[in-house]
């Protein structure tokens, strides 16, 4: 399946033009972030434990 046609999620904190905004998809091996103004570019990968971590730090306010 084409990347693009997967159901990528915008950043809460993405303003209406769109910019400075990343987007997530997340499935059950992790997460891939991507940037919104640059999709062909590429996207990050994460191991769901990775990515647990991560939105565990960001919600106690660590990151």
């Amino acid at each position: 399946m084409s990347p693009h046609a997967l159901n990528w999620h915008t950043s809460s904190y993405s303003n209406a033009s769109g910019g400075e905004c990343v987007e997530v998809l997340e499935h059950a091996d992790g997460a891939e972030v991507r940037d919104t103004r640059h999709r062909d570019l590429g996207r990050l990968a994460f191991s769901s434990s990775a990515w647990a971590g991560f939105l565990t730090s960001v919600k106690r306010g660590e990151l």
